[in-house]
């Protein structure tokens, strides 16, 4: 198989939601310019801000953040996920952090809603309760692509490792973590837990990151990552919004898992 060109995407998000739509469509653009079939967004496209900030700006499935997505995964001919946006249903208060997989034809492919909902109690730091205004998921989604199947997450799900061991029985050979990781624990668990759900589960990892300082004076890590099966990274970004891109190459996971055949020898 021919390595697949992939693209993650960091963003500083802020709190206007059409400059962020825009500025996000635009990197989208960029990565496709530069080579990528998919590109990943990090998490909270829209708006990052306090928890009622982001329900205030929650909107349908299909409105348009989903609109706009979907154009641009058509204009230039790619698979896009969409990081995540907040979803809002007629049938209840509280709101979904949803993620989006786009065809090259503009159509939803797949829907995920983050199971695992971040919560942080520090202080004088970072004070922080997702689950005040969001719903978690409940369904575990992997998706067939042409590049083999695709698990998703979002950020917190992170620190779930029965999730992804999910997502790799569940026929996963690629990954995706749109995040806004804290920059409190960013710096210690990050990169840690991404390269240890890559070698685990034996999969590409790719993890798009917000950056940047919040206008609720929350701050994003950044460290955008691509990590393959063995645990190698081989992008990462830096301090600044950017696209970074990489080969996946498919030989090289089908490689590792005939090498150390852990995913066959599970006993619990």
């Amino acid at each position: 198989m021919r390595p697949l060109p992939v693209a993650v995407v960091q963003l500083d998000t802020q709190d206007n939601p059409d400059e962020n739509r825009e500025k996000a469509v635009a990197m989208v653009d960029e990565a496709s310019r530069r080579g990528a079939k998919l590109v990943v967004l990090p998490e909270a496209i829209v708006c990052l801000g306090d928890v009622q900030a982001r329900k205030a700006v929650a909107e349908p499935l299909d409105g348009p953040t989903s609109k706009l997505l979907c154009g641009a995964a058509k204009r230039n001919g790619i698979h896009l996920i969409g990081g995540s946006f907040m979803e809002k249903r007629e049938d209840q208060d509280k709101v979904f952090n949803t993620s989006l997989f786009i065809g090259p034809d503009g159509n939803v492919l797949s829907v995920y809603r983050k199971i695992h909902l971040f919560k942080i109690d520090v202080p004088g730091e970072v004070v922080f309760d997702e689950s005040e205004v969001v719903a978690g998921g409940e369904e575990v989604t992997v998706c067939e692509s042409p590049y083999g199947a695709i698990g998703f997450s979002i950020c917190y799900d992170l620190r779930f490792p029965e999730l992804y061991r999910a997502l790799s029985e569940g026929g996963a050979l690629i990954v995706t973590v749109p995040a806004a990781f804290a920059a409190k624990t960013g710096k210690d668990h990050w990169e840690t837990l991404l390269r240890a759900r890559a070698i685990e589960n034996q999969v590409f990892v790719l993890a798009p990151a917000q950056i940047g300082t919040k206008p609720d004076g929350s701050v994003c890590y950044g460290r955008s990552m691509i990590i393959d099966p063995w645990g190698t990274v081989l992008a990462q970004a830096q301090d600044s919004e950017s696209v970074i891109l990489a080969d996946l190459d498919m030989d090289h996971l089908a490689k590792i898992r005939q090498l150390l055949p852990v995913l066959e020898n599970r006993r619990m």
